[in-house]
């Protein structure tokens, strides 16, 4: 039987992948830069944060020593660490963990991903662990685990024609069960950001904090675009029960007012947060709502530090602060040579 650790359990490591000419972030280069240099800072505070970049000697120059940043080469088409990294689970027989490296097609074939996707078995030997590849599209931002038998995830990606077409509902259902070891799959029909090119991963709307408590996204302007859907993608969390049949305690997060560039509305969301060892790392965008969503996650995240950082130029690329970061559970280790 696999176990599929939840974020809010203890962890190893974090992993970005640090931006480079070749990515597109190429408009705004030092800016994201900036911003990635601010995440890995905040990650080194409590624990280990593995930089993945195209030129080690280079990228350094941005940090101060510090033996909780350990960089390794590797160019890779994109810097979205939560979508093309594996994910890990732990074989409970065994108490070994397996590392699974899911395919990434750029979310559904939008954008050229081949060395995304090469990416976790170029540096596998970084980890130290079994990696397992496996036959099936799909990206970290598209599943929430509870640690307690459920998974939680959005019709719109999972289900999506662009992912894996030859599979039905109950087919994808299966496979999830038996790849994460999972009880049961929770589905989310409604719920969308503008300027997203995930097909509305689960990561950016709702996301479980405990095993029995689920922080979301909620609109309260009704004449904003996503009111109708966030409204019912509100009621269905409501309806979502856990394996022994309880209901799950909500905490709602506000949404920002909306945000532009170049014409086009950006995915900002306070639901991107990244949750590490004692403490949380939480998208803020020079919003009014910024202050209230630290002071809901203060409230929250009890025993935690609440860390705000400014994404505001990550959600020029469509993603935020959860979506450049993949964290590992304290089973995997890290294995560099001396």
């Amino acid at each position: 039987m696999r176990y599929f650790p939840a974020e809010f359990e203890p962890q190893s490591f974090v992993q970005l992948i640090f931006p480079h000419p070749q990515s597109d972030w190429v408009p705004y280069l030092e800016e994201a830069r900036h911003c990635f240099v601010n995440i890995a800072n905040a990650v080194a505070q409590y624990q280990p944060c593995l930089i993945i970049c195209d030129d080690v000697d280079f990228v350094k120059t941005y940090f101060e020593p510090n033996e909780n940043l350990i960089f390794i080469p590797y160019q890779t088409n994109d810097t979205w660490a939560r979508d093309c990294s594996v994910l890990s689970v732990i074989d409970e027989e065994e108490g070994e963990p397996l590392l699974l490296d899911f395919t990434f097609t750029g979310w559904g074939g939008k954008f050229d991903a081949s060395r995304d996707n090469a990416m976790s078995s170029a540096i596998g030997n970084v980890y130290g662990e079994s990696m397992e590849k496996i036959d099936l599209i799909l990206e970290g931002g598209g599943v929430e685990t509870n640690a307690n038998g459920s998974l939680l995830t959005t019709a719109e990606c999972l289900l999506n024609p662009n992912r894996n077409p030859h599979l039905s509902k109950t087919q994808t259902e299966a496979i999830l069960k038996k790849e994460f070891g999972v009880e049961q799959i929770l589905w989310l029909n409604h719920g969308y950001l503008a300027g997203d090119d995930t097909d509305s991963h689960i990561d950016t709307l709702a996301r479980f904090i405990e095993s029995d408590t689920i922080m979301y996204v909620k609109c309260d302007n009704q004449i904003d675009e996503h009111y109708d859907a966030l409204k019912k993608m509100e009621e269905e969390l409501k309806a979502l029960r856990d394996v022994e049949g309880e209901p799950f305690n909500l905490i709602a997060l506000p949404m920002t007012n909306p945000i532009f560039y170049d014409e086009e509305r950006l995915p900002a969301t306070y639901a991107n947060f990244l949750i590490i060892n004692d403490a949380v790392l939480l998208p803020i965008y020079n919003d009014s709502h910024d202050a209230e969503a630290i002071a809901i996650c203060e409230k929250a995240f009890r025993g935690r530090d609440i860390i705000p950082i400014d994404c505001s130029v990550l959600i020029r690329q469509h993603g935020s602060l959860h979506c450049v970061t993949m964290q590992f559970p304290e089973e995997v280790g890290l294995h560099l040579p001396s």
